[in-house]
């Protein structure tokens, strides 16, 4: 499967030094599909093709990276705060550690989201102030450009 970003990317832009994850805990599948219902929606299917084919690669790095790790993040938060196995899902718990309670979680989904949207949107104005090197771009298609949720109220231009 071809992505922006790789699985090691995400590790390193969207979680602490101190934030261990088995290798396995989520794949190229988990960033697909946060390219698809984050990144794609503003950037287009069009300039998403070239960015997989490997063209505009500063762009990718600088611009995409960071929100496609965050949005990923973001979607696989929750599963990661529980566990499932032989005796069904359960909240990882220790001697040394608690589970974090539903607040904290919410906070931490609501610092991700907020971060991704606001570099994504970064990413956007960058794609309007160079339209010449992006073609492939469509500020029509650009759902930023059509419908945004700003402070809990939707704003449809």
């Amino acid at each position: 499967m071809n992505t922006l970003i790789s699985p090691l990317q995400v590790l390193k832009l969207a979680f602490g030094e101190g934030e261990y994850l088995p290798p396995d805990t989520f794949g190229e599948a988990d960033i697909a599909a946060a390219e698809q219902r984050y990144i794609v929606p503003v950037i287009g299917p069009e300039l998403h093709e070239k960015l997989l084919a490997g063209d505009h690669a500063d762009f990718r790095d600088a611009y995409l990276a960071a929100p496609t790790a965050l949005f990923t993040r973001l979607a696989l938060q929750p599963r990661l705060d529980i566990r499932t196995g032989q005796c069904g899902t359960t909240a990882p718990k220790s001697s040394w550690s608690q589970p974090a309670d539903e607040q904290a979680r919410q906070r931490l989904c609501h610092a991700l989201r907020c971060e991704a949207r606001t570099l994504l949107r970064r990413a956007a104005a960058y794609l309007e102030n160079n339209r010449d090197e992006f073609p492939e771009y469509r500020p029509e298609k650009n759902i930023l450009n059509r419908c945004t949720t700003d402070g809990g109220f939707v704003q449809i231009r």
